[in-house]
């Protein structure tokens, strides 16, 4: 359980950060900038930390990615058939991760409401795409495997 958690968190977590970074990149910001803003969610004071603050940004951004895929991987485990349609699961998944970041965490923490359509719609595609397909995948993949023993 704990390569299928820490390989989907790798997968999943790049995919996610590296879109980030694009599209901080096409909206002219840059991309130290943020990461402490990810960072600063937990850690307010991130934001003046410089590199430091940066790496603390994309840790801060693998372990909730991890509690995400642990989350899915305990259910999986729990109930197999989230495994038997991964890609249905998974898009069920990232909207669930969607909900629970962006209609409740990030809200509470930066009172950031309502989002922008477009802000809607690349964190849509993120979660789903980029963050649930891929962990239901990888949780399909590696669990059935061991299943099957």
């Amino acid at each position: 359980m704990a390569r299928t958690i820490a390989l989907a968190t790798l997968v999943a977590g790049t995919l996610d950060i590296l879109f980030a970074m694009i599209l901080t990149l096409i909206f002219g910001r840059h991309i130290p900038d943020m990461l402490r803003f990810v960072a600063s969610g937990p850690f307010p004071a991130a934001t003046d930390m410089g590199t430091n603050g940066a790496i603390l940004g994309l840790l801060v951004h693998l372990a909730l990615m991890a509690i995400m895929v642990a989350v899915f991987v305990a259910a999986a485990r729990q109930k197999p058939d989230l495994t038997a349609q991964p890609i249905k699961w998974g898009a069920i998944y990232g909207l669930i991760t969607y909900v629970a970041m962006n209609l409740i965490v990030v809200p509470l923490r930066f009172g950031a409401w309502p989002p922008k359509p477009l802000s809607i719609a690349t964190q849509l595609f993120a979660h789903i795409v980029l963050v649930g397909i891929p962990i239901a995948l990888i949780a399909a993949r590696t669990l059935r495997r061991r299943q099957s023993w």
